[in-house]
């Protein structure tokens, strides 16, 4: 999907330079797959989570680990981005709050945090993340992480 757009007049051009227009494409690949974006920063989820419906995804954003974890039962999500230095209830402990139920097997989660040093990479896989995202990221790291943990739960889910 092509969509318009017009940009803002400079004052020093010329009148018939300043309407210039140009058009961007917006990834037309919607799928039916949910990811809740769960992070204390509201704007970096919210950012998230609109980047994430560009291309095509259903997405939720809760501010705490406590709402998240509410979110999942009434949302459904198939990944959830989930940072891991949240006050309250932290990322660690909503990972092990979903893998501790059997319901909640099939959900794909990626650490999305600031933190990448070898004791966190560590804990991030022991509590059952399925990918780790190091903030700052780009949108292509973004999405592979998804793509990536989505196909390994989905292996892992139907191999049971």
């Amino acid at each position: 999907m092509t969509s318009p757009c017009r940009a803002f007049p400079s004052p020093g051009l010329d009148p018939a330079e300043r309407n210039v227009s140009f058009s961007f494409t917006i990834m037309d690949q919607t799928t039916s797959q949910r990811i809740l974006v769960v992070d204390d920063n509201s704007e970096a989820a919210d950012i998230s989570a609109e980047l994430l419906e560009l291309h095509g995804y259903r997405t939720a954003v809760a501010y705490s680990g406590m709402t998240g974890l509410e979110a999942v039962r009434s949302f459904q999500p198939h990944a959830i981005l989930l940072d891991l230095g949240m006050p309250g209830m932290d990322g660690y402990q909503v990972a092990a709050a979903l893998r501790a139920v059997p319901d909640f097997d099939h959900v794909a989660l990626i650490a999305f945090t600031a933190w990448g040093d070898v004791v966190t990479r560590q804990r991030v896989i022991a509590t059952g993340f399925d990918e780790h995202v190091i903030k700052p990221a780009n949108l292509d790291r973004i999405l592979a992480a998804l793509r990536n943990a989505l196909t390994k739960r989905e292996r892992l889910t139907s191999a049971a």
